[in-house]
């Protein structure tokens, strides 16, 4: 009798162990999930959003040479795809002309919370004054459409659950085409 109950009392020891192991197991299953998905981080995306004209002047024909100054007021979105808030250093948006910088707009200091978008409006003046291909210019005024890039770099660090920081930079990369007599922006694409 007395070996039987130490059998059993063994048996009941081993499946106690066995229950453990198998939580443990399923616990690293769990953390390892976790990790691989909450606690990766992301670089966020920094995008145009839309792009609207101001105070456009332009010329494309008579004694002076073509040129065209103008306002752009942007909307910029920094989309934050983690699980811990993006916040980003102030930088400069820059628009060219081919590869010549037209004009220069300030993104401020902000944050974007976790897997929200932070918008904000960036005022851009933009002048042709330092192209020197005057063909390529005199061909695009006169045409009517300007094609023009917006290229920016935003620097910042990713924040999860106040442990983890991580630095990340976003680019953006836009291309849009202002139509000069109708003061649109049209074909806005962003890489």
């Amino acid at each position: 009798m007395l070996e039987s109950e130490r059998f059993k009392k063994i048996q009941q020891n081993r499946k106690c162990f066995a229950y453990i192991a198998i939580f443990v197991v399923f616990q690293i299953i769990v953390l390892a999930i976790f990790g691989a998905t909450v606690m990766k981080i992301k670089t966020p995306n920094v995008r145009l959003r839309s792009v609207t004209v101001q105070g456009l002047d332009y010329s494309s024909s008579g004694s002076n040479s073509p040129f065209f100054n103008m306002t752009l007021i942007a909307e910029v979105s920094v989309r934050n795809k983690n699980f811990g808030q993006f916040k980003f250093d102030p930088t400069k948006a820059n628009v060219t002309f081919g590869s010549v910088i037209v004009g220069q707009g300030d993104i401020i200091k902000a944050k974007a919370k976790a897997r929200k978008t932070r918008r904000m409006n960036v005022t851009i003046e933009v002048s042709s004054d330092g192209i020197s291909d005057g063909a390529k210019l005199g061909t695009e005024v006169s045409s009517g459409n300007v094609t023009l890039s917006t290229l920016a770099r935003v620097r910042g660090k990713v924040t999860l659950m106040k442990l983890m920081k991580k630095r990340k930079t976003a680019q953006m990369n836009c291309t849009m085409i202002v139509n000069l007599p109708n003061q649109l922006v049209y074909d806005l694409a962003c890489k």
